[in-house]
């Protein structure tokens, strides 16, 4: 039998289309895309690309406490960006919110994310 439950947390952005923010199936959560809002006021965070990455992972951390577990709990995370000369950021402010062993991971190019976002995040958990 299957477990299915969805996850919501006033701690990260509402989502602004036809999904939930997570979905979790026993044991496992499905994040959704996670862009850099403020869930406070559901604008993009200013400051440039270095502000919306660490806005990004607090939305993940508010959706994976949401759902029993944390950041450790990610087992596969998938990071979009408009410029991929912005990876190195990333690897750097992940070092931030992750220890060893880290997730399995993709970086993928895009040429657009919703609302001129430079950043989206999702990722699979296991709790």
């Amino acid at each position: 039998m299957t477990n299915k439950a969805i996850i919501h947390t006033e701690n990260a952005p509402a989502a602004i289309g036809t999904y939930s923010q997570a979905v979790k199936v026993n044991n496992t959560v499905y994040l959704s895309g996670q862009i850099p809002l403020d869930p406070k006021t559901m604008a993009l965070v200013d400051g440039g690309i270095r502000p919306q990455i660490q806005q990004v992972f607090e939305n993940i951390t508010a959706v994976c406490e949401a759902s029993g577990g944390g950041l450790n709990n990610i087992v596969k995370l998938n990071i979009f960006l408009t410029d991929l000369s912005q990876f190195p950021v990333v690897n750097e402010i992940m070092s931030e919110y992750f220890q060893e062993p880290y997730p399995a991971r993709a970086a993928i190019g895009v040429s657009a994310l919703p609302k001129g976002a430079s950043v989206e995040m999702d990722g699979i958990v296991v709790i």
